[in-house]
């Protein structure tokens, strides 16, 4: 028997073994080649923004690589392991390393490679939907064709060639320091064992919650006003970062164990079978499982979480446009007023104009401030002052003040109180007022606001302000100008016309949808290559621990022979089954859904006006996913308990 066809006989007699190993390589490659496709695409030259598309696309391949370098490197370790039997009596019946070496790296040289072509194929075909999907998502109007990129052949073959000498030096690795005996254990060695509790591991099962808990507490103080500078911001991230990271590790380390083995201890020892097959078998293999699942749930809660973020600037970009300037279109001054009105005209679009009286005064915060921030850099702050006279439906006497247009940052950040004391401050003197309430709806563009709150007051008091007024405060204008389209059909048109006025003074011009644009073209490209991240960790992890469970029932197949001998059905050990994957799929999905929570909730107000509805459909739509491994998972097993008897 030659070379050759030993490794002819070798390669067909594993293939069963490897089609996980095979889909997990084309998928690799598929979603690499359309990523970098996509990078390549002269379409993209159309997406207009801040961040220009290929340049994003180009960071984001580089993330990219890592992952799917870390996921075909763990999957080879995976089957390498499950193959140590082989490689073992290869050695009894005379083959040196090196020659096993030679048959493995021929296997898995045809394998790779013919799975990185079927994948580039895979990448090429699905590039053009994904381009699509991009495009839609910035609202980009410009067809989407399907392009072959040689520049992203070439760098895909060279990124996977490279992943490929990695495997290789893994495995001779692997086959050099082993030794026969130790080959034809090396499966039952995966999983550190432990046949009780110690006091040590309970003490650091409950170390972990308590500084996961204090993660979660310092995020809910971090932009509250109780870290005023930078240094003091930048340490209680990392005390954040390091607490719940360290904190998942231990729990998983001891938390889990002690909880399960609590609930073995109540029951003296008396354990269904359900139990023995999910509880008994989770605490003894989790603690040696802690840092593979630490890495998992810290890296979901960072997808989740940047996702999360991004799409709630996408989703509130309207409300967002609406803070910024409350009418579709407002200017500066009086002649360009006319002039667009009169570009309106001519065009049959009919309009409504708004028109509010803007001052800029001082005012005297200090009573109302979080006491974490006292101090003469806070307590006086510039805001705009108008009448109520000027809006409809508001009325307030002379002694109240409302403040509209309040910014979610910074009344978070700053911890200003609804209500309280406040007083104008004036050239001459000042004017103290009862703060009676506060609202985000914007009467003024962001040209006069500055992200600050605008005071309301009655036109008695408005008028005292403007004869006292400081001028060095006052813009140029001193009324607010908008005008909103009547008909929204003839928006897009009006809004055309607005754009090719000649303004001189960019500052004080808005387009309410000239902003909402801009905001879903800038945070549509972040949300689609956070997401497409998101959902290629999603995929590797949930492969990952498939792999897992894999390795587990392969491990288990014996216990499954034995009580199919008791007597016990497929449907008694498969309900076993279910709740095991519960845990061990479910435990990882929650701790890493309330670590993204607590991220989220912490600053969501820094990237829009919308929190529930983006966060809420993120993490459903990531659970939904998650689960569909833990299905497959329990697909696995019911395999195994068939084939067992």
């Amino acid at each position: 028997m030659n070379m050759n066809y030993l490794i002819y006989r070798n390669l067909k007699k594993n293939i069963k073994n490897y089609y996980l190993y095979v889909f997990a390589l084309i998928f690799s490659v598929a979603l690499y080649f359309a990523f970098v496709t996509l990078q390549y695409d002269p379409s993209l030259n159309e997406i207009k923004g801040s961040m220009k598309g290929a340049a994003g696309l180009a960071a984001a391949s580089v993330l990219l690589v890592a992952i799917v370098a870390i996921f075909l490197l763990y999957a080879n370790t995976i089957f390498i392991k499950r193959r140590g039997k082989e490689i073992g009596l290869f050695q009894l019946i005379g083959l040196t390393k090196g020659k096993i070496f030679r048959i493995l790296s021929s296997e898995n040289l045809i394998l790779y490679f013919g799975s990185m072509l079927i994948g580039i194929f895979i990448g090429f075909s699905c590039s053009r939907l994904l381009l699509m999907i991009l495009f839609k998502i910035i609202d980009v109007d410009t067809e989407a064709s399907l392009n072959f990129s040689y520049q992203a052949l070439i760098q895909t073959m060279i990124v996977f060639a490279a992943i490929y000498l990695l495997i290789m030096i893994m495995n001779y690795t692997f086959i050099k320091r082993q030794s026969i005996l130790s080959l034809f254990r090396v499966v039952s060695t995966t999983e550190n064992r432990i046949k009780k509790m110690p006091l040590s591991e309970m003490l650091i099962g409950l170390l972990g919650i308590g500084l996961i808990l204090l993660g979660y507490f310092v995020s809910t103080k971090l932009f509250g006003g109780d870290f005023t500078d930078m240094t003091q911001l930048f340490m209680a991230m990392i005390l954040i970062l390091g607490s719940v990271i360290l904190g998942t590790y231990l729990f998983y380390k001891g938390s889990v164990s002690f909880f399960f083995n609590v609930i073995r201890k109540s029951k003296g020892g008396y354990l269904s079978l359900n139990e023995v097959l999910s509880l008994s078998s989770i605490m003894f293999r989790m603690k040696s499982n802690a840092l593979l699942l630490t890495i998992i749930t810290t890296v979901s809660a960072l997808a989740i979480g940047l996702l999360s973020l991004s799409y709630i600037s996408y989703y509130s970009a309207e409300k967002s446009a609406q803070q910024s300037v409350p009418n579709h279109f407002s200017v500066l001054y009086e002649k360009d007023l006319s002039k667009f009105t009169q570009a309106l005209r001519d065009h049959h679009i009919e309009f409504k104009e708004t028109r509010r009286d803007v001052i800029i005064a001082d005012v005297d915060m200090s009573k109302i401030i979080g006491a974490s921030l006292k101090g003469e850099d806070y307590d006086f702050m510039t805001i705009s002052v108008v009448s109520d006279s000027s809006l409809d439906g508001v009325d307030v006497t002379p002694e109240e003040t409302l403040f509209t247009g309040s910014n979610d940052a910074m009344m978070q950040f700053m911890d200003i109180r609804e209500k309280g004391e406040i007083a104008f401050k004036g050239l001459h003197g000042s004017l103290k007022q009862n703060l009676i309430g506060s609202n985000k709806e914007a009467v003024i563009s962001l040209y006069y606001s500055v992200n600050m709150p605008t005071a309301i007051v009655d036109q008695t008091v408005y008028d005292k302000l403007a004869k006292d007024l400081n001028p060095d405060l006052q813009r140029k204008s001193r009324t607010y100008l908008g005008i909103d389209i009547l008909d929204p059909a003839l928006l897009e048109q009006a809004n055309d016309l607005f754009m090719k006025m000649d303004y001189k003074d960019e500052r004080g011009y808005f387009s309410q949808q000239d902003l909402i644009d801009n905001q879903k073209s800038n945070m549509g490209l972040i949300m689609f290559i956070v997401a497409f991240l998101g959902l290629t960790f999603l995929i590797t992890s949930g492969c990952i621990l498939y792999f897992k469970q894999m390795d587990e029932g392969e491990e288990e197949r014996p216990n499954y022979t034995i009580l199919r001998k008791l007597g016990f059905t497929q449907g008694n050990l498969l309900r076993g089954i279910q709740f095991k994957q519960l845990f061990n799929f479910g435990i990882p999905l929650v701790v890493g859904l309330c670590h993204s929570y607590f991220a989220v909730k912490s600053g969501w107000f820094l990237f829009g006006a919308e929190l529930w509805t983006p966060m809420i459909l993120v993490m459903l739509l990531y659970t939904v996913l998650y689960s569909i491994f833990g299905l497959l998972s329990v697909l696995f097993y019911k395999r195994v308990i068939k084939e067992s008897l």
